[in-house]
């Protein structure tokens, strides 16, 4: 079973940083691509970041590019979300997932695509 925790939110000024972080604390996290996605009141999930198992392939939406880097350490069974220059429309709660895939080289965008997701954790970002 797997289970994805997510931790590292809360409040920050406009330009600060973040640190989002989640857990996998069930079976082996070494051949699950991640993403994270973030979903605003009143609005629907939105992709953030991605990276494929092996950690080598990253995708991220063009809102994000340059301010925000997801990372993993497969060996802590952690996918991390660096969040650099945040910006009140940043303001969300953020959730990551993990997909099972079959190839190394995978990277998803699409929420439909993942099969576990975490609990989210709350980011505000005031101005």
């Amino acid at each position: 079973q797997v289970q994805l925790v997510e931790s590292g939110g809360g409040l920050v000024q406009a330009g600060g940083s973040l640190r989002l972080s989640c857990v996998n604390s069930g079976r082996t996290f070494r051949n699950y691509a991640m993403g994270w996605f973030r979903q605003a009141p009143g609005k629907e999930r939105e992709f953030i970041a991605a990276m494929n198992w092996s950690g080598d392939r990253t995708y991220y939406a063009d809102s994000v590019k340059g301010r925000f880097t997801i990372s993993r350490d497969n060996a802590k069974n952690t996918v991390y979300l660096q969040m650099n220059s945040l910006k009140p429309e940043d303001t969300a709660v953020y959730y990551c997932a993990g997909k099972l895939s079959a190839v190394s080289a995978g990277v998803y965008s699409s929420a439909k695509q993942y099969d576990y997701w975490g609990q989210g954790t709350q980011v505000t970002v005031s101005s």
